[in-house]
């Protein structure tokens, strides 16, 4: 005689007491690398919501389908902002509920849902934040610089207004957060390490939360003089130290003085400090051999 499969348990958001609201545009954080860095609440909005607008519909399946959501989704990016906003606008002002999400982290950073959020508000469109994964807390939060006050500058201009903005970033005393592409990491090191001095401390974060998320450490001149010869790939958060004003004493052989802790390195050179890897430090010293 067949017996009966036990009923299939209900997926944990699904069991959340929160209610959707029609007419209402939920900004919601999504993970910047590992899908498992996802809310339970973010999940349930993202399944009870009528439409969600995502940045690139095909990453976002990735995430919908890694967890059982079939909800609708319509493009909304850079390229097609201002063509698709007002029917989105409409689909809000029609008692719609809609989820605003981009490929990674929380929406309208770096990215156009800014202008849906801007959008929305002067409709009397409540927005209501679903907080989750951000690059910029993450990347901060490990690189040992001050967490008490910090400035998030985005991605530098390429051409127009670059060398003004960096320069503006010499005497701020807070620790600076920047975006950067792969392709211009080392120019902008470079320019920063002229603009800022060669002993600032900062970190290169990379790959984050991902299988090989990386943190190279050290001063400026040190990653200016690291990334000259090697190639940096996937997304990549920069940390700089502000200017804090200390006096630095440079080294012997008029080489840049490195603060901050020292830890044995067979290898020496510059601290890329892979998940799980316990030697952290922002400078590490050579062993010399022992004869």
């Amino acid at each position: 005689m067949l017996q009966n499969s036990p009923p299939h348990p209900r997926p944990p958001w699904q069991n959340l007491d929160q209610t959707v609201e029609a007419g209402t545009l939920y900004v919601v954080s999504t993970p910047i690398g590992n899908l498992a860095d996802i809310s339970l609440r973010a999940l349930h909005i993202l399944e009870q919501v009528d439409l969600i607008a995502a940045e690139d519909t095909r990453h976002t399946r990735l995430l919908l389908d890694r967890y059982g959501i079939s909800t609708a989704m319509r493009s909304y990016h850079e390229h097609n902002a201002l063509k698709v906003l007002p029917g989105l606008l409409d689909h809000l002002v029609s008692n719609g509920s809609l989820a605003l999400v981009s490929d990674a982290g929380t929406p309208g950073v770096s990215d156009p849902g800014f202008r849906l959020i801007a959008a929305a508000l002067e409709k009397g469109v409540p927005v209501v934040p679903i907080p989750g994964a951000s690059a910029l807390l993450a990347a901060l939060v490990p690189s040992g610089l001050a967490l008490d006050r910090f400035v998030f500058e985005g991605f530098l201009p390429k051409k127009k207004g670059r060398a003004t903005r960096i320069a503006a970033l010499s005497n701020e005393e807070r620790t600076i957060i920047l975006f950067e592409s792969p392709q211009r990491l080392g120019r902008t090191l470079a320019d920063l390490e002229v603009a800022l001095g060669g002993d600032r401390q900062a970190v290169v974060a990379r790959e984050l939360t991902k299988t090989f998320e990386q943190f190279a450490r050290g001063t400026l001149h040190e990653l200016t003089a690291h990334y000259s010869e090697t190639t940096a790939r996937g997304e990549i958060v920069l940390v700089v130290e502000g200017n804090t004003k200390r006096v630095r004493r440079a080294s012997s052989g008029g080489g840049v003085a490195s603060e901050g802790l020292e830890l044995d390195d067979p290898g020496g050179g510059i601290p890329v400090v892979a998940v799980g890897d316990v030697r952290q430090g922002f400078r590490r010293k050579s062993r010399k051999k022992r004869g």
